[in-house]
């Protein structure tokens, strides 16, 4: 297994009914083995097996859902 993390600014999300719907969403991926996500940061966090999912197909789940996706600049926490 290649456990990987992946940070995303998730926008578009208003209440906790989104964290759950965008938590759940993330949870459903083959391959996503964690997921937390964070109203008051607009941040999603993603553990996933790179042998099973990638980046490309965590961020479309997400897009498909009406979410908007970007990344995170770690540096400026």
């Amino acid at each position: 297994m290649q456990e990987k993390v992946l940070v995303l600014k998730v926008g578009g999300m208003t209440c906790e009914g989104c964290v759950k719907n965008v938590t759940n969403i993330l949870r459903s991926i083959e391959g996503v083995g964690k997921a937390e996500v964070s109203l008051e940061k607009k941040r999603a966090t993603v553990w996933f097996d790179g042998g099973k999912a990638n980046e490309e197909k965590i961020r479309g789940a997400i897009r498909r859902e009406g979410y908007l996706v970007g990344d995170v600049d770690l540096e400026a926490r």
